[in-house]
């Protein structure tokens, strides 16, 4: 069981001491993923818990929210993929003005030392923390002299770097810029290998235009409060997990469906390969839904009328299958 907290009075006063990182983990992708292994591995030599702490909001949207990012995944989906790695518990740090004031000296003394009772703190090597991003490796270092804690400090590439492609960028550091960089190219097959699994959007199913069901393809539309980093506009090969987490095979739409003129940028996923009985009662409004890329088939285009598009679509939805075909 991962326990999760939403602020450090949460945290039990007898758990610890413990092994702790920090950061924002963004997608918690592969250089995430080498930090926290070796911060479990760090743990259970020592047999004793280890924690993640992690921000929400980003830092940028309160410091920056004109230019902040797009965050590549909802805070539900990275505390299930913290968990997934292995942490024993996630501190939910609400990120405010006063949490940005504080000293490097302050975080180390009032959240590392007396709320999780670190014994040995786990970083990657480019860690900044306290007021103004004062703090860094060398500061924690020379802070856990002071206040009794060890400092490993891990190199994100990894043991030789993580070769995304064969023809290219093995050497690239992987980060969540890198990530949105190949979302918004429409790239997901790279953001995969960056991220070490599909990347995703969560949301609710809402009620749309019903264009879809008018033309023999009923899609399930997330609102536009989903979570998840949109990706580029085109048609997509990927998945629509149910809140049952069964997994339906799906061919993906992202845009503001050109034929019609439309305007709104929309994210709707058609089922495919359902038994035909099932059609009619296959009822997904109100859900909260994971909807997951796993190839882009096209781009977006305007086509001359519903029976082009038809046409387009029998196509795109035969393509799905066969790249879905036994995953």
């Amino acid at each position: 069981m991962v326990h999760t907290w939403n602020d450090p009075t949460e945290v039990p006063a007898d758990f610890g001491p413990t092994v702790v990182t920090i950061g924002n983990f963004d997608g918690v992708h592969r250089g995430h993923q080498h930090v926290l292994a070796q911060l479990t591995q760090t743990a259970r030599r020592h047999g004793i818990p280890a924690v993640a702490v992690t921000f929400d909001p980003h830092p940028a949207q309160l410091h920056r929210p004109e230019s902040a990012p797009e965050l590549i995944m909802g805070l539900q989906d990275k505390l299930d993929a913290l968990g997934s790695t292995g942490v024993d518990a996630v501190l939910v740090m609400k990120y405010t003005l006063d949490l940005a004031a504080m000293t490097p000296l302050e975080f180390a003394r009032d959240i590392l030392v007396d709320s999780l009772h670190a014994a040995h703190v786990v970083v990657g090597h480019d860690l900044r923390f306290g007021a103004g991003n004062a703090g860094d490796v060398s500061t924690m270092q020379e802070l856990g002299g002071e206040l009794g804690f060890t400092v490993q400090v891990v190199n994100e590439y990894g043991a030789g770097g993580f070769p995304v492609h064969d023809d290219g960028d093995a050497d690239r550091r992987c980060s969540s810029t890198w990530v949105r960089e190949a979302l918004s190219e429409g790239d997901v097959v790279t953001a995969a290998a960056i991220l070490g699994r599909p990347h995703r959007m969560r949301g609710e199913v809402v009620h749309g235009a019903a264009r879809g069901r008018d033309l023999g393809f009923p899609t399930a539309n997330l609102s536009h409060e989903a979570t998840g980093y949109v990706p580029a506009d085109g048609i997509y090969a990927g998945w629509l997990i149910d809140q049952s987490g069964t997994r339906w095979p799906a061919a993906i739409s992202v845009g503001s469906n050109p034929t019609f003129d439309g305007v709104s940028r929309q994210v709707e996923a058609h089922v495919i390969d359902r038994p035909q009985e099932k059609v009619e009662d296959f009822n997904l409004y109100g859900q909260t839904v994971a909807v997951e890329f796993t190839q882009r088939l096209r781009g977006m285009v305007a086509y001359r009328g519903p029976e082009a598009l038809v046409a387009q679509m029998n196509l795109d939805v035969a393509e799905a299958h066969r790249l879905l075909a036994g995953q």
